[in-house]
This record gives structure tokens, C-alpha cells and sequence, in this order.
């Protein structure tokens, strides 16, 4: 979603900071009062609020819900002039109540609290500002407050493009209905108010009414909408934003829990709950298909009984879709129902999402919700395709087999909402065959298809009064779209590094037998020139990268389109870049959330340029034979299954990228196939519209029919509407707008789309479906009737002879990816590397299977990690405590030792940190640091082969060994080493059993009897507990824990302490700015050979 509704209370004070920048004073005191506010333990009680705003105590005041209420003031939900008592009291009673305001019932649980104006009827005027494709719209009415009336009708407009900014005296005449004394105000409030509703990225702006007097204008009303997408620009200067739900629907704590998940990936995850007690859930991939399907199961009779809207899209993880998935199984399980519930599981034909992945998230979530599902009587049905789409139905298979579920699955076989019936329980469930991977075709029973009952009692909808916008039929948008004609020919710059997407490419034009590939170039500014590789058919070849967009273009001027995968925060610059290369007339912008304005002058830019648009937040489109953008059309197998390396006679327009492939499937089956596909993008603005493409395809020769997929929101179809009533286009069109389910709600909803929204009058999906039936357009009744639309459009210009069916040419094979086809299962290989301690590649990362959230969670510090990684086990606290003391005790014995020596050598000989490191761990061996190791072996096999201390001693003394681990040159029985006292006894008061170290006590009271040095020193007392503590700490045999020891692990801790010291020493002597070191020559003697 892109626009957001603030609330009021926000939005008062976000404009009073930034109004005043441009000299403007605005009163925005004023405070929240919430549901908590009479708990004596809450922050915000009465008194608090008091405390924080005293001028409430001796002002007359107004209080209001603030929750996104309309017309509060004719509901009788603002109380006026009031003193603090007054409105505390009256406050406190409605906190929690339940009220109906314009047939809307929700909880008041918000209100805003702000000090009163007296001021004169004359004082109050409407003022208002808007967002379109062109600019911003400002909007004045002279009189304002609960009686003004429709606006629209009533209103004053002033047009500012997105470069201009009106006059003060431009201002005054625009304002002309206010009296002469208030003219000069208002001007100079609408020029600041008009720099801060575009640097604040607002989307909607409406005050009413503003009171201006001689001193002061004041918003007393404010309603306004930010364009979210336009945080990242934003963030410092909005502050902490208040995005609420919309009145009558109180926000689910699992609907922030996936908002909060959906900020946090690339991919998008939405979830609305409309009716938590509802038989019918849905589980939809992609934001097309997500309306399609929630459209199909209202237009059944099904409103009513439908749960939840959400869309789940662009490629999340598998443990993305298992935490989506667990959280709408965790609420539809919830209740139970008499008559059982049903989920649905659908989606369009995916173009590049992995639908395998996504379903091992979900398989994971149906098996943890198995019990609840069974207990709660719920089938399952599932319809999805796209990449790997085989793998995911047969794990869905294998499911229903494995867990008793109710569970039906199908694939593109069968239409994307044709399942919504079945389900529904309007045909029989005989009437459509199950996915079986091993048969090619399926026959559709009859019994399948269903018509949508009438709604009862819903009246027709009144033809929507506008006046066509002359932006999309102006000569300047059309000559850009209607010269962009792509063919065999055409290439590309594709900006990024999209390994994937340019494969696909250059996969399809070796399928369409291209003589030269699609794909000229890549650009990405973060490497130097190089080359990357990739097949051609079964050849290798090689693709330019360059690190600028000007390096490309220079290089490769036959390269006339660019497809700009750059992401939202970067996308403007590089469009803006790439006008200023005349050899691009054609801009693909695939990113999502880029901010409206940014878009909007981007489409200002490309029609002053002449420059074609597609996008943004789009999968390009497709010419069947000829072109491919990006990842349209998916695979290759759906590629061949939809036709697309041949021209059919449809040509198609969508906005939902998803939809869009699964009208190349819907088109394939129901005609001969596609001509040429565009999928503009699901933005408010996109870059080109519908009628820009419709009009290309009528004036291809080879396009015979139009297909228009549109959508609530916006108003481009009304261009389209105008095209064929003024005979511009003259091609029979099969329309359908998406969307309306919209009318069965009570409120607002924001479907996938950020332009899939009405915003204002005739963007409703009913009214614009009606608009373009009366144009002339066909147009169904449903969406489950498009395909059958199509076919009698075509199958009428078959007989007419306008079509003349061709000979369907042999399929072309393209060697299949060896990556893609072991994610198929139909090729093994081993791997090159095993690893079993750490995996990186879900959501986070897992350390031994052990996520790092619960790392932290449970403190395992840095000894817990390591026995995580060494290990692979959770080792009890003391443990991993001893593990962090070793760490300490090893850390350093300063600069002489030949480690440190060698570290401070090689860092004052001016080398970097990494190379002083490795210099000074090289002197690791069995003379620095090995007796941990050699005291280990010795003490433990002299315990196991169960030796006396005096025996080993003697045994030592006849084969002339030292005993490692004993001894040390300073430290004596008189000297003890404090590092020994602090590991010894420690083991000695945590550890279970310490019998090697017990044993290694008793052979230094042997050892010391001769020398009083002869002690046991720091290196053997870690040894001897370490040994003792994998022994013995129960989480390993001892077999596992002398092959640790074997496998050098103590040494391991040894590197790892010291490792600590040897980076201080470098860091000191680089401190220190210490000059290269030379050994003095009075310190070396020089012994000649002649002696």
C-alpha cells in the first residue's frame, strides 16, 4: 500500500513543524486521550496528560474521535467549547462504546483533545490539495464546515504541474470567492502549505474547515494521507508516524506482526482480516490474483463468509511463507464452525517466484496446525503454477497422504479461480481431476462451471459523471508509446546484476530462433568492466558489464531499450540518467515502492524526452517470437505451455504482473495466442496506461483482438472508454476490471496494488466495468467468464476470416539449467563442500540449527556459540562460562612471547591488521602454545590405561619425556600462577567429575618435590579441565570427546585467546605510530665460519 491515512492529530502537528519553515505559525497544540487512560498503571492517564499539557487546564476545548471517522460533526461525535471536566467526562464515556457512523460500526477507543476557537461562520473555508499524474490539484471552497456540501461540484481548482509553483497574486485570484481581507492570508497559506504537501510526500490534504481571523488561520479539521513508499526520503522529517486501521476494522495484532515482517523483505506480505468467524480463508500469491480470487468468492454469494484479504508475492523465503502461512492457519483455526471452513490456497502463474520453496513454508505450517485442521472440519483446495510449480504440488500430494488432510490440488491445467466453486461447494467435487504430474491433458467437466448469482438487493450502479482526461490522449504521451513497436531486433541495457532474469532472456530469444541475443549489455556501478557468462542454447557466451550506464551506451548504440532493475531508493537517479541517452526510447522499470512523486516526474521527464515507459512495480511484457522483458512470462515450460515463442492475434494490457501470465494462459487456451502483452505496473501513476498500449495494438496489422485487465483505482480506463466512443479504436476489446469485492465491504481496503484503492468518484471496479460495457467493450460478468469472453471473440473473427488459424509449429527445446533441473529432481551431483554447523540461507541464520534470534534471546554469549560451532552441541552454562574464561586467561602474556613479538614486527613494518595477525599465529606450534594438546594426550592416556602419578613419572623420567603441562620458568610453589588458581578452582567447584585433572594435581605433588617450579602451569590446567569437561559434561561419549581433542580443538582455544592479544599489540603499535623495527647488531652474535 503507498497511501496511508494518518491520523488527524499527526498530521496537525507534522504540518505546524514544517509550516512554519515558510513562515506560517499554525496552533497544533493538542493530545491523544486512548483506552488506557483511566488504568492507573498507564503513562497516559488524565493527570499525565495534564501535567505534559497545562493550557488544557484553563481553555475552553474540543474533543473528537481521531480514528479516521468521516463527518464526525453530523454523527454528533464533537463536542465543542467545552472545559476540561466537561470533556474528560464526556470522554470517559464514550471510550469504548460502540457507534454506526455511515453505516460502519466500530469502537471508539481514540480521541483528540485541542483547545477551542471561537471564530465566526464567515471565517471557515474548505481548502484541500490532491494528487494526479500531472501535479497537484489545489481545491477552495468559500464556505467550509460540516455543510459544505459536494465539493466537487461546488469547489474552485487550480492545476500546478510538478515543476510550478503559483504565484502569491496567481494564489489570490484562485481564492477569489474569499473576502478581499482574506485573500492575501490564504494565498500565502496555500503557497506553504503547497511546499510542504510535496516535501512531506503527502498523497491527499484536506482541511475543513481552516479558520483564518486578522491573527491566525487554524486547521480546525484535517484529514490526509502520506505516501508510504517515501519513508526511506522522509523518515527524519516525519518522525514516528500513526498510521491507524480504518474505522469499524480494530487492527489484528497478526495483521502488524506481517506488516511488521513485510518491512523487512523485498518480498511483499499483506494480511487484512474482514471477518475473523469467516468460513472461507485464503492463502494468494501475487496482488492480482489476490483481488481476482477475493472478487470471485463475492461474486459467488460468498461476501459475507470471506475471512480475510492478503497476498503473499515477489519470491519470499520458505520461512517467509511459513511464518505468513502459520499466521492465518493460527486465526482461521481459532473458531470452529458447524459446517467447517475452507482454505483456499491460489495464485496466478507465477513469473519467476520459486512456488516449491514457497510451499516448503507452507507444508511446514499445515503440518504444525494438522491437528486443528482435521478438529476443524477444513479442506484444503490448491491451485497454483509458475517455476518449480510440479515439485510443489507433488509436496502437496505426498501431505495429503502423509497427514490425512482434506486436500485438492490443482495446476494450469485448470483456470486460476476455478477451484473458488469447488471449494464453495457449488459444483460437485468430481467435477474437476486433481493435479497428477504423470498425464498432459485434462478435460473441464460442465459440472465445473458456475454462474454467479445476482447479489441481492444491490442496485445497478449509476454511470460515473467525469470529464476525460486529455493527458493520455494527448499527441506528446501517444508518440512515445505508439513508436514502440519491439520486434526481432530489438535490444537492451538491463541495469543490475539479474543473472536470472537475463538467462530467461536469452533462453527465449534462442527459442524464438533470434539471430543475435535480446540482451546487449549489463550495468552495475559497483565493479569495474567485466564480463559475466551465459548460455546461449547450449553454448557458452559472454555478456558485457559495465559500471555506467554512458560506458554501455557508447559501446552498444543498436541497445534502444532499458530494462532498470535498480531498486526503489536508486531508481530515480538511474532514470533520470538514462534521458540523457537519445538511443533509449524505452524505459522497463521493475522496481516496487518507488515514491509517487518520484514516479510522477519520472513520466514528466519521459513524455518531455519522447521516452516509452512500462513500470514501475512491474514484470515487463512479452512479444511472442520476438522480445522479452526481464522474467515475463516465467519459465520456459510455461513459456511453451502459453505459446509464447510464436505470434497469436491478442494483444493484452494489465496491470498486475502475476495476472498478466495468467492471461497468456487463459489467452493460449482460448484463441491462438498472444501477439504482444504489457503488465503497466500496480502503481497509482504508472508510467504508460491502458489505452497508451491499446492504442499500439490498433495499429498492429497482426493484433487482432485487445484484451484490457484493469482495476479498482485510478481512471485510465475511462481513456480507454473515450478511445472507442471516439473510434480510435475500432478492434473488438474483451474488458474486465478487477476489484468488485470492494462494494461487499464496509470499509476502505487497500488491495495489493498501491493503486488499487478508490480514491475518488468512478474508480470503483463496478462503475468502470459498466463504463466500459456501455463504450462498447465486452465485458463479462466475471472474471470466470474472461477466458469464454475471448473465445467468442475469436472464434467469431475465425469465421468472419479477419483470423486465419495457422499450422502450430514444432515446439522449440532449450537445454534445461542444470541448477533448475536438480531443483526439478531430474539431476544429482554431489556437493563440493559439507557443512553441518552453520546455514545461512532461510530467514536467519542458524548456528547448529539454532537460530541467532534465540542466540540472544537465551544469552549463550560467546561460549555458547563456539561449543555451537566447535561442537555442534549446547553445552550446560558453566560450561560455556569456562569456555569465555579460557578465552580470557589465553588472551595475552605479553609482547616477548615469540607470537607477540612476531605481531609487533610485521605491524611496524607498516602491514594491515589481518597480515600482523597471521605472522604472529604461524609461531603456534609444538613449541608456542602446543602443550595444551601434549598435556592432553599425556594426562589422559596415563588415567586410561590406570597408571599410578608416581608410575607416569617414573615412566617419563626412563624414556627421557618431558611431562607437558609441568614446569614454568618464573611461577614456583612460592609463586603460583594466579591464572592456574582461578581455571583449578573453578572445574574444581562446577564440573561433575574432574578425574584428569585430579590425577595431574597429584603428579605435580610428585614433581614438585624435586623443584618447586616444576608446577602445574596454565597451559596443562586447560588442557587437563577441558578434557574433564566434553567428558563428562553430558553432551558427548567420551569417544566424541577424545576425537575432539584428537582433532586439535584445544589448540583451537589456544589461537582463538591469543588472537585477542596479537590484534592489541598491532593496534598498539600503530597507535604508538612505531617506526619499522630493526634488531640491534649488539644483540646478535656474528660467528664466523673460519672458527
Amino acid at each position: 500500500m503507498s497511501a496511508k491515512a494518518v491520523r488527524e492529530h499527526y498530521g496537525k502537528t507534522l504540518l505546524a513543524r514544517h509550516l512554519s519553515e515558510h513562515g506560517v505559525n499554525v496552533d497544533a497544540r493538542g493530545f491523544l486521550v486512548r483506552s488506557d487512560v483511566k488504568d492507573a498503571s498507564s503513562e497516559h492517564t488524565w493527570a499525565s496528560l495534564l501535567d505534559e499539557n497545562p493550557w488544557a487546564k484553563t481553555t475552553k476545548l474540543v474533543a473528537k474521535p481521531d480514528q479516521l471517522i468521516k463527518r464526525r460533526g453530523k454523527a454528533g461525535l464533537v463536542y465543542v467549547n467545552k472545559t476540561i471536566n466537561e470533556v474528560q467526562a464526556w470522554v470517559d464515556s464514550k471510550l469504548g462504546q460502540t457507534v454506526t457512523v455511515d453505516n460502519v460500526e466500530g469502537i471508539l477507543h481514540t480521541f483528540l483533545v485541542e483547545p477551542f476557537v471561537p471564530h465566526q461562520q464567515e471565517d471557515e473555508f474548505y481548502v484541500a490539495i490532491t494528487s494526479d499524474r500531472e501535479g497537484e490539484t489545489l481545491l477552495f471552497c468559500r464556505d467550509g464546515g460540516v455543510d459544505v456540501g459536494d465539493v466537487d461540484a461546488k469547489a474552485s481548482r487550480l492545476q500546478c504541474g510538478l515543476d510550478r509553483t503559483p504565484t502569491l497574486e496567481e494564489l489570490q485570484t484562485f481564492v477569489k470567492d474569499a473576502p478581499v481581507s482574506r485573500r492575501t492570508q490564504l494565498a500565502t497559506f496555500y503557497d506553504a502549505l503547497l511546499k510542504c504537501y510535496r516535501d512531506l510526500h503527502f498523497t491527499l490534504l484536506e482541511i475543513n474547515p481552516l479558520v483564518v481571523d486578522d491573527e491566525k488561520v487554524t486547521p480546525l479539521d484535517l484529514a490526509a494521507k502520506i505516501d508510504e513508499t517515501a519513508h526511506f526520503l522522509c523518515q527524519s522529517k516525519w518522525g514516528p508516524t500513526d498510521l491507524p486501521a480504518p474505522f469499524g476494522r480494530p487492527e489484528f495484532p497478526e495483521e502488524a506482526y506481517i506488516r511488521s515482517l513485510d518491512a523487512k523483505t523485498g518480498a511483499s506480505l499483506k494480511l487484512t482480516i474482514l471477518n475473523v468467524t469467516g468460513r472461507v480463508w485464503t492463502l494468494v500469491a501475487g496482488g492480482g490474483a489476490s483481488v481476482v480470487y477475493a472478487d470471485t468468492i463475492c461474486d459467488l454469494g460468498f461476501a459475507h463468509e470471506l475471512a480475510n484479504y492478503g497476498e503473499y508475492s515477489g519470491a519470499p523465503t520458505d520461512e517467509q511463507t511459513f511464518n505468513y502461512a502459520r499466521t492465518v492457519l493460527g486465526l482461521m483455526t481459532r473458531t470452529r464452525r458447524d459446517d467447517g471452513k475452507v482454505l483456499i490456497v491460489g495464485g496466478g502463474i507465477a513469473n519467476f517466484t520459486d512456488v516449491a520453496a514457497t510451499f516448503r513454508g507452507l507444508v511446514k505450517a499445515l503440518k504444525m496446525y494438522r491437528d486443528e485442521l482435521l478438529a476443524g472440519n477444513i479442506k484444503i483446495y490448491i491451485r497454483r503454477a509458475g517455476p518449480n510449480y510440479q515439485e510443489g504440488l507433488k509436496m502437496m500430494l505426498k501431505l495429503r497422504q502423509e497427514s490425512g488432510l482434506f486436500i485438492r490440488v490443482f495446476g494450469p491445467e485448470q483456470d486460476a479461480v476455478s477451484v473458488c466453486p469447488l471449494a464453495l461447494g457449488l459444483v460437485p467435487e468430481d467435477s474437476l481431476q486433481d493435479f497428477d504430474p504423470d498425464r498432459r491433458e485434462v478435460k473441464v467437466d460442465e459440472k465445473a462451471k458456475v454462474q454467479p448469482p445476482p447479489v441481492p438487493g444491490s442496485p445497478v450502479p449509476p454511470s460515473p459523471q467525469r470529464t476525460f482526461s486529455a493527458g493520455s490522449l494527448s499527441s506528446l504521451s501517444l508518440d512515445a508509446m505508439s513508436q514502440t513497436q519491439f520486434s526481432d531486433k530489438t535490444r537492451c541495457i538491463i541495469y543490475g546484476l539479474q543473472a536470472r532474469a537475463v538467462q530467461g532472456m536469452l533462453d527465449f530469444d534462442f527459442m524464438c530462433k533470434r539471430k543475435k541475443p535480446s540482451v546487449a549489455a549489463m550495468v552495475y556501478p559497483f565493479q569495474g568492466a567485466h564480463y559475466s557468462k551465459f548460455y546461449w542454447g547450449t553454448e557458452e557466451t559472454l555478456v558485457p558489464v559495465y559500471p555506467s550506464l554512458s560506458q554501455a551506451c557508447s559501446k552498444h548504440q543498436d541497445a534502444s531499450v532499458l530494462v532498470n532493475f535498480a531498486s526503489y531508493r536508486s531508481v530515480y537517479d538511474t532514470c533520470i540518467d538514462a534521458f540523457n541517452h537519445p538511443q533509449l526510447r524505452t524505459l522497463a522499470i521493475i522496481a516496487e515502492g518507488v515514491p509517487e512523486r518520484q514516479t510522477r516526474e519520472i513520466i514528466a521527464k519521459a513524455a518531455e524526452k519522447q521516452v516509452a515507459l512500462i513500470g514501475p512495480a512491474t514484470v515487463g511484457g512479452i512479444k511472442p517470437g520476438c522480445f522479452r522483458i526481464g522474467n515475463t512470462g516465467g519459465m520456459l515450460d510455461n513459456i511453451v505451455l502459453s505459446k509464447l515463442y510464436r505470434p497469436g492475434s491478442v494483444g493484452y494490457v494489465s496491470k498486475s504482473g502475476g495476472m498478466s501470465n495468467e492471461l497468456n494462459n487463459i489467452i493460449s487456451h482460448n484463441s491462438d495466442g498472444v501477439c504482444e502483452g504489457v503488465a503497466i505496473g500496480g502503481d497509482a501513476y504508472p508510467g504508460s496506461r491502458f489505452v497508451d498500449h491499446l492504442l499500439r495494438y490498433e495499429a498492429n496489422d497482426d493484433c487482432k483482438i485487445l484484451v484490457l485487465l484493469g482495476e479498482v483505482g485510478g481512471t485510465d480506463e475511462y481513456d480507454v472508454c473515450e478511445a472507442i466512443t471516439s473510434g480510435r479504436i475500432t478492434k473488438p476489446l474483451i474488458a474486465w476490471c478487477i476489484g468488485t469485492c470492494a462494494s461487499a465491504f464496509s470499509f476502505e481496503v487497500q488491495f495489493g496494488h498501491a493503486g488499487a484503492c478508490a480514491r475518488g468518484r468512478g474508480e470503483a471496479a463496478l462503475d468502470k466495468n459498466k463504463a466500459l460495457a456501455q463504450a462498447g467493450a465486452v465485458v463479462p460478468r466475471s472474471f470466470a467468464e474472461f477466458g469464454d469472453a475471448i473465445k467468442m471473440v475469436y472464434e467469431g473473427l475465425v469465421s468472419k476470416g479477419t483470423i486465419v488459424p495457422k499450422p502450430e509449429p514444432d515446439i522449440p527445446r532449450v537445454p534445461l539449467d542444470y541448477t533448475w533441473a536438480k531443483r526439478l529432481g531430474m539431476v544429482r551431483k554431489p556437493a563440493n563442500f559439507i557443512s553441518t554447523i552453520s546455514d545461512d540461507r532461510g530467514e536467519e541464520l542458524k548456528y547448529a540449527g539454532v537460530p541467532i534470534s534465540e542466540v540472544f534471546a537465551e544469552d549463550l554469549g560467546v561460549g555458547g556459540v563456539l561449543c555451537l560451532l566447535w561442537f555442534k552441541k549446547r553445552l550446560p552454562s558453566y560450561a560455556t562460562k569456562f569456555v569465555e574464561m579460557v578465552l580470557m586467561v589465553t588472551a595475552d602474556h605479553g609482547p616477548a612471547v615469540a607470537g607477540a613479538h612476531n605481531t609487533i614486527v610485521a605491524a611496524r613494518a607498516g602491514k594491515d591488521l589481518v597480515s600482523s595477525l597471521a605472522s604472529g599465529l604461524l609461531t603456534v606450534g609444538p613449541r608456542f602454545g602446543g602443550a595444551l594438546d601434549g598435556a592432553a594426550r599425556m594426562m589422559t592416556d596415563a588415567l586410561d590405561r590406570g597408571i599410578s602419578p608416581l608410575d607416569f613419572v617414573t615412566e617419563c623420567k626412563k624414556k627421557n619425556k618431558l611431562i607437558m603441562g609441568i614446569g614454568h620458568r618464573i611461577k614456583s610453589l612460592e609463586n603460583p600462577d594466579k591464572r592456574v588458581s582461578i581455571i583449578k578452582e573453578y572445574a574444581l567447584k562446577h564440573f561433575p567429575k574432574t578425574p584428569t585433572l585430579n590425577f595431574t594435581l597429584a603428579v605435580e605433588q610428585i614433581t614438585t618435590q624435586k623443584r618447586s617450579n616444576l608446577i602445574l602451569n596454565v597451559d596443562g590446567c586447560i588442557a587437563v579441565c577441558f578434557v574433564d569437561l566434553l567428558r563428562h559434561c553430558g553432551a558427548m561419549s567420551v569417544e566424541e570427546a577424545d576425537e575432539l581433542i584428537g582433532d586439535g580443538c584445544l589448540n583451537g582455544l589456544f589461537v582463538l585467546g591469543r588472537s585477542i592479544g596479537f590484534i592489541g599489540h598491532h593496534l598498539d603499535q600503530k597507535r604508538l605510530k612505531q617506526p619499522l623495527y630493526r634488531h640491534p647488531w649488539d644483540d646478535i652474535s656474528y660467528i664466523s665460519d673460519d672458527l
